[in-house]
């Protein structure tokens, strides 16, 4: 399949059955919440009357209602059948969306479990399934062009093993540009795969970590979309590159409005998840000798582009330090920034 066909089948949603269908009763889709949003409250150790942790997947639909959220993007590993069943009812109850989120298989034995997280997932009411490909960012975990060679080759492995399965079910894969795959690497893999059923679940904000202009990874990407991570960042120089911080929407540097577009531009069906990560700023070592290990190719403008743009949107307040603070005002500033953030969608964006 050729990109063209790829755009006609998945980025315009010309197959009906490959567009996700809202529960019964759901005329609009406002934000929905990816659940690395909790960080802390998700499978939270810390007691908080105020800020109770989210044990499964129920706790954080009936939380997303109370908020004002369209859906959740949630982790589906180890599920039942039973508790499949029990997440779409609650799913149907509030009028929620759902999306999951899901691990690839590795190697043949590994795909039975992956097609029951599939089914599990398809029965609990996700369409559109949520993927990585390598297990940390790119500038930490591979050390040489050799070790990221090889991860190029196991997802392309891992990719082709899912693919049948999720066409048997009917179920879409998303893979997040996750600080691992430049924009152009990510959209080569997929026309590799050149399935109808494997897209990209498109991240605004991680690829400045590899020193891409934001835009440009949305344009190369966005034909390509079926879900999102939807982020603010902010910016800060530091000795050895640059802080990156996710923000509230609206208070950083991404033009969020023109990605909400062309987003539904490319794919009318597109969900938009909140990921609004509440943590100390990211490092991004990108003056270090040892960040370079895997980026051979990619050209010294690049860096001088990244530096220019850090430094003429240097954040106006100081990036969020939250490592100092006490766990209930962490769990207080989690939540804050979630709430601004849907404050914004359906304000701003009009995501109601």
């Amino acid at each position: 399949m050729d990109r063209r066909v790829f755009l006609q089948k998945a980025g315009m949603g010309a197959m009906a059955l490959s567009l996700p269908q809202l529960p019964d009763g759901v005329k609009t889709t406002g934000m929905g919440i990816v659940v690395h949003s909790y960080g802390m409250r998700w499978n939270s150790k810390t007691p908080s009357s105020a800020y109770p942790g989210f044990t499964n997947a129920l706790d954080l639909l009936d939380h997303c209602h109370q908020i004002g959220a369209g859906g959740a993007q949630v982790v589906v590993s180890d599920w039942t059948a039973d508790f499949a069943k029990q997440v779409r009812a609650k799913r149907d109850k509030l009028g929620l969306y759902l999306e999951g989120s899901i691990g690839l298989p590795k190697k043949a034995e590994d795909v039975p479990k992956f097609e029951r997280e599939v089914v599990n997932a398809k029965d609990a009411g996700a369409q559109v399934l949520r993927t990585v490909c390598s297990s940390g960012r790119r500038y930490e975990t591979y050390h040489s062009g050799d070790a990221f060679q090889e991860l190029k080759k196991n997802a392309l492995a891992s990719l082709r093993l899912a693919e049948p399965v999720l066409q048997k079910h009917k179920v879409k894969l998303g893979v997040e540009n996750h600080k691992d795959w430049r924009a152009p690497e990510l959209a080569a893999i997929l026309q590799q795969i050149s399935s109808e059923w494997v897209g990209v679940t498109l991240d605004f904000g991680n690829s400045i970590a590899l020193l891409e202009d934001p835009m440009d990874v949305i344009k190369t990407l966005v034909p390509f979309v079926f879900t999102t991570h939807v982020k603010d960042m902010a910016v800060e120089e530091y000795a050895d590159g640059f802080l990156l911080s996710e923000v509230p929407l609206g208070t950083g540097i991404l033009d969020i409005p023109a990605i909400i577009s062309l987003c539904k531009k490319h794919n009318p069906a597109v969900t938009f998840n909140l990921e609004m990560i509440t943590r100390d700023p990211l490092e991004i070592p990108c003056l270090t000798d040892g960040y370079w290990a895997t980026f051979a190719d990619v050209p010294g403008a690049d860096l001088a582009r990244t530096l220019r743009m850090v430094r003429q949107h240097k954040a106006k307040a100081a990036l969020p330090r939250i490592s100092q603070l006490s766990a209930d005002n962490r769990l207080a500033a989690e939540e804050e920034n979630i709430l601004a953030c849907l404050s914004y969608s359906k304000n701003q964006i009009e995501l109601k």
